[in-house]
């Protein structure tokens, strides 16, 4: 089963396009559903305003998920007045919806780990000194390492270090994601406007003005051909 995961950001844009993100969502998430998909919300970044968002991050789940984002993906244009600024003249707000690669989490094998033996340190006395019980794990893909000298026993020192191991990967690579994220939101913060691949108004978010796709552009260039053929 396939797997994508989206985010629709307002990137540097005002309170407005904020609201429009919140909109926007909830219109996505509608037909997510309505093409069979599941999705999960995975994060929600709040604006400034009540009732808006500054980004949104969904995981999606099913099959043709690609022929679904192709009418998604891009800038989205939502023409109206602002209930934020009643005066203000702008009409036109921009946001995108993009899709974001992710780092895949992998399992701690213990094929990539090195163990090393020395002496436990600390109290314990002249037995403990005298052997080399604690151990150190080191996770060659991630370069991390661990210390266990919790026993006695080098046997359960080293299954110590295994568990604390696997943690401290699994935070190490949970912050490359983490990072992975905010790069990606970093480059989409300036949502690029102009040739919208959707194009909506009015309050009530629900007049489609215009959805560009595939079928509509090959039936105008059917049209142009014929007016073409007709002169």
């Amino acid at each position: 089963m396939n797997q994508k995961i989206i985010q629709i950001t307002a990137g540097r844009g005002p309170a407005e396009c904020c609201w429009v993100v919140a909109q926007m969502l909830k219109y996505f998430l509608e037909e997510v559903q309505q093409a069979g998909l599941s999705y999960t919300i995975i994060q929600r970044i709040q604006g400034t305003e009540n009732g808006t968002l500054q980004s949104a991050t969904v995981t999606l789940e099913g099959k043709e998920i690609e022929l679904f984002l192709k009418s998604w993906i891009g800038t989205v244009q939502w023409i109206g007045t602002s209930t934020f600024r009643k005066y203000h003249k702008r009409k036109n707000w921009f946001i995108g919806v993009y899709e974001l690669d992710v780092l895949h989490l992998e399992k701690l094998k213990e094929s990539d780990i090195t163990f090393q033996t020395m002496r436990s340190s600390g109290p314990g006395g002249q037995n403990v000194n005298k052997v080399n019980s604690a151990v150190r794990a080191i996770h060659r893909p991630t370069d991390t390492s661990v210390v266990a000298m919790d026993s006695r026993s080098q046997h359960q020192n080293r299954k110590i270090a295994i568990e604390r191991l696997k943690d401290r990967v699994l935070e190490v690579q949970l912050e490359k994601l983490k990072q992975s994220l905010s790069d990606q939101w970093e480059n989409h913060l300036n949502v690029q406007r102009g040739n919208p691949i959707r194009i909506f108004k009015g309050t009530d978010f629900k007049k489609e003005k215009k959805v560009k796709t595939f079928k509509n552009k090959r039936n105008q260039l059917k049209k142009e051909l014929q007016n073409e053929l007709k002169k």
